[in-house]
């Protein structure tokens, strides 16, 4: 019994230490000094998504990797950055669906004229209908 208790033990203890204790990042939860700076830093979170939460964007996110990307935000415009700048490098870093902006490249072309399209079939079947009930 007291071996299954040991092993019940050791089975629960590897969540325990698995937790980071490594220190927030300098510039997670901490405010650029320059307000404009940190205008520009906020707007850029705002449309930045959390890797972690998915649902929302690293402004709005308790999640350790929010912080970091906060920080990371903050100390690039800090040193001369442009925010557009930033985002490229999120996204070659991060993929496509780091970033609440949508592109327009030419692989989405089928996703956007898709709407476009099914619109303008409905608008010629309803053209047909209306021809139909006016023959009648």
């Amino acid at each position: 019994m007291k071996a299954l208790l040991t092993l019940f033990a050791l089975l629960l203890t590897p969540p325990l230490l698995a937790q980071s204790a490594l220190p927030p990042a300098p510039y997670a939860d901490r405010q650029i000094s320059d307000p404009a700076l940190e205008r520009k830093a906020k707007a850029l979170m705002e449309t930045i998504r959390c890797l972690t939460c998915q649902s929302q964007s690293i402004a709005d996110s308790n999640a350790s990797m929010a912080g970091d990307m906060r920080s990371q935000i903050r100390e690039r415009i800090m040193a001369g950055e442009e925010p557009e700048h930033i985002r490229r490098w999120l996204i070659e870093r991060y993929g496509d669906w780091v970033s609440y902006e949508p592109t327009a490249d030419p692989v989405l072309w089928p996703l956007w004229g898709a709407p476009l399209l099914l619109i303008g079939l409905g608008l010629l079947l309803l053209r047909g209908r209306i021809k139909r009930k006016a023959r009648r």
